[in-house]
């Protein structure tokens, strides 16, 4: 698949990025081979691969669950221009 040069300008449209006519040509054809590629990931045959989160058979090390700081809301709380019921207040942004 080819992507034309209407497609590569929507799609830097689309993505906020601002090129110039020179780009757009190995723009082009670098996206069309990463489509080309995903296409043929498409394509392989996964039906006996068992689905995986780690390429290595790996166990995370966790660290004790325990508490190292002690709350101090109250005296962060005492700096803030407003507080109510233990939150701060700010001005509303949305109506």
């Amino acid at each position: 698949m080819s992507l034309t040069r209407s497609e590569v300008e929507n799609i830097a449209h689309l993505a906020r990025l601002e090129i110039t006519p020179e780009e757009i040509p190995p723009l082009a054809e670098k996206l069309s081979r990463i489509i080309e590629f995903v296409d043929q990931l498409r394509n392989a045959d996964t039906k006996d691969v068992r689905p995986m989160a780690h390429p290595l058979n790996m166990t995370q090390r966790l660290r004790a669950d325990a508490v190292t700081e002690t709350d101090q809301r109250a005296r962060f709380q005492q700096d803030a221009p407003r507080v109510e019921d233990g939150f701060y207040v700010v001005p509303r942004v949305m109506e």
